[in-house]
C-alpha cells in the first residue's frame, strides 16, 4: 500500500470520582447485601490531591514518560509526586465536583438533577474550564433538595462525594425498562460525557475545526439503548454532537477490551480508502470497571485505587508527510483457528505482522499491550498484566533466536522494548492504547522508528462463544517528517 493513514494526536480524560465507587458493578452488588459496606470502602478512597499526584497518572497525561515511572520509588501511591499538574500535553485530569458538572452537561433528557446549592458551587468552575460550551452552563441548572430527595424515594442513583454528601441523583424516566435504569443511563452519561471532554481538548489543541471531522468511531464497552434495541449504541453520534461535530456521522465498534485497537484499523481504512478524511477514535469511560477490586485493595491494606474514569480521543487523517503512520499492512489479528492459548495469540499478533513487514522483534522500538496499572492488579492477586505479556513477547523472540536464550536477556528485552502498567483498570481504555501518546512523540523527534499496539480481548465474557480476540498494527515514523 503506497498511502497509509496517520495518527495525528491523541487526548486523555480523567476523571478522580471516589463517590461513584459505590455504582460500579462490584461495590454495588456487594454493598446490596450489605450496606454498612460503603463506610468501610469510603474510609480508603483517596482524596484529589493524592490522585493528582499519583505518578501513574502523570504519566498518562505526558508529564511522566513510562520510563520515568519504571525509575520513580514503589509503591506509587506512598510517594506522591512532590510537584503534580492537572493538565499535560496529552490530557487533563478533573475532580469529582467538576465530573457531575460535566456529567449534567451530557444530559439531553433531564436524567440528572444536581442540588442547587451544589450547582452554585461548581457554575463559576464550569465557567472557567476552558473546554465548556454555552449549552453546559444552560444545562447546569440546580434542583431543590426535597425533589433530589423523591427521586431518590423513586429508586433513582444517588450522586455522593468522597465526604458522603448527596448533592444529586440520576432518575429514569421510563421505569418499566431495564436497559434505561438509572444505574444503566449513569453508566452511559459517564461515558458520553468522558469521551466529550477528551474530544473537545483534542480539536482545541490541534487547532482542527470541529465542523471538518467527519466520521466519529466509538470504541468503549457501554450497552447505550432501550428494551428493544439492548445494545444499539452509537454514542459516537452523541458525543461527536456535544463536541461541535456538525458534519460528522458516526457509529460504534464493539470488541470488549479489543475495541479501540479495531476501531483505529477501520478508521484507517476509511481514511486510505478516501471515504472519509479526518476521523475521530473516541472511548468513554467504564463506570462498572470502579471499585472492582475492592476487596483484595481492603484486604491488603491499600487505598481503593480503582477510583478514576478514563477517556480518550484520537483523530487520523491522510498522510500528511509529518505524523507518524498506520501500516494498514501490518495489522495483526487473531483468527477464530489461531487457538486461544497466550502463545498462539502472541504470535498472531506481533511475530506474523513483523515477518510479513521484514522487521525484528528489536526493530519495533516500544510494544504497547495492556497497560493496566500493576499497583492495582498486583496488590488484589491479579499480577502484572504488561510484564507478563512483555515476557511472552520476549520468549517469541528468544525462539526465533533474535535474542539470547536465557533469563538476562529476556529481563533486558522487556526494559527496553516495555514499560511498567500506567493506565486505570478501565477496560478498553488499558489496552495499548495509554501508550499513544508518547508513540507519536518519539516518534516525530525520531527516538524510535516503529512502535507496535497490540491488545486482546475477552469475547468469552459474553456467553456467547469461548474464543478470545486480539488486533494489533505498526505505527511507524512518517519518513516525510525527516
Amino acid at each position: 500500500m503506497d498511502h497509509h493513514p496517520v495518527v495525528k494526536d491523541v487526548r486523555f480524560f480523567l476523571a478522580h470520582t471516589p463517590g461513584l465507587v459505590r455504582h460500579g458493578s462490584k461495590p454495588s452488588r456487594e454493598i446490596a447485601k450489605d450496606p454498612s459496606l460503603w463506610e468501610t470502602i469510603r474510609a480508603s478512597l483517596r482524596g484529589y490531591d493524592d490522585a493528582l499526584a499519583y505518578a501513574p497518572h502523570q504519566v498518562l497525561l505526558g508529564n511522566l514518560t513510562p520510563d520515568a515511572l519504571a525509575g520513580l520509588p514503589a509503591p506509587w501511591y506512598e510517594n506522591p509526586l512532590p510537584e503534580a499538574s492537572a493538565s499535560g500535553p496529552h490530557g487533563e485530569i478533573v475532580d469529582e465536583e467538576l465530573f457531575y458538572a460535566f456529567l449534567k452537561a451530557a444530559d439531553d433528557f433531564d436524567l440528572v438533577h444536581l442540588e442547587e446549592a451544589f450547582v452554585e458551587r461548581v457554575r463559576t468552575r464550569l465557567a472557567g474550564h476552558r473546554l465548556h460550551g454555552g449549552r453546559d452552563l444552560e444545562h447546569l441548572q440546580g434542583s431543590p433538595p426535597a425533589a433530589i430527595d423523591a427521586f431518590l424515594d423513586q429508586g433513582a442513583a444517588p450522586l455522593l462525594l468522597r465526604g458522603g454528601e448527596t448533592i444529586g441523583a440520576v432518575r429514569t424516566d421510563y421505569a418499566e425498562d431495564a436497559s434505561l435504569a438509572p444505574e444503566v443511563l449513569l453508566e452511559n452519561l459517564a461515558a458520553k460525557a468522558a469521551a466529550t471532554m477528551a474530544l473537545r481538548a483534542l480539536l482545541a489543541d490541534t487547532a482542527t475545526a470541529a465542523a471538518k471531522v467527519d466520521y466519529v468511531i466509538g470504541s468503549g464497552e457501554e450497552a447505550v439503548g432501550d428494551r428493544y434495541n439492548r445494545g444499539g449504541g452509537n454514542l459516537a453520534k452523541a458525543v461527536a454532537e456535544a463536541s461541535g461535530c456538525v458534519n460528522a456521522t458516526g457509529s460504534d465498534v464493539k470488541a470488549f477490551c479489543c475495541g479501540p485497537v479495531h476501531a483505529m484499523v477501520v478508521a484507517g481504512g476509511l481514511v486510505a480508502s478516501g471515504v472519509f478524511a479526518n476521523v475521530a477514535v473516541v472511548g468513554g469511560c467504564s463506570l462498572a470497571k470502579l471499585g472492582m477490586k475492592f476487596r483484595g485493595h481492603l484486604q491488603s491494606e491499600v487505598p481503593v485505587m480503582e477510583d478514576v474514569l478514563a477517556g480518550f480521543a484520537l483523530l487520523m487523517g491522510p498522510d500528511d508527510g509529518e505524523s507518524p503512520r498506520l501500516r494498514l499492512d501490518s495489522v495483526g489479528r487473531h483468527t477464530v483457528g489461531a487457538g486461544s492459548a497466550q502463545q498462539q495469540i502472541m504470535t498472531a499478533l506481533v511475530e506474523e505482522p513483523l515477518a510479513r513487514l521484514g522487521l525484528g522483534f528489536n526493530d519495533i522500538g516500544k510494544y504497547a499491550t495492556e497497560l493496566h496499572n500493576p499497583e492495582i492488579t498486583d496488590t488484589a492477586g491479579s499480577g502484572d498484566v504488561p510484564r507478563t505479556n512483555y515476557r511472552l513477547i520476549a520468549a517469541l523472540a528468544a525462539r526465533r533466536g533474535e535474542i539470547a536464550a536465557g533469563p538476562e536477556a529476556r529481563d533486558r528485552f522487556v526494559r527496553e522494548h516495555g514499560m511498567p502498567g500506567f493506565s486505570p483498570t478501565q477496560g478498553h481504555v488499558a489496552s495499548a492504547v495509554p501508550y499513544l501518546g508518547h508513540a507519536l512523540d518519539a516518534l516525530r523527534r525520531g527516538e524510535m522508528r516503529h512502535a507496535m499496539f497490540l491488545a486482546k480481548g475477552s469475547l468469552f465474557l459474553g456467553r456467547m462463544t469461548h474464543l478470545s480476540d486480539g488486533e494489533s498494527f505498526i505505527l511507524e515514523a512518517n519518513p516525510g517528517s525527516g
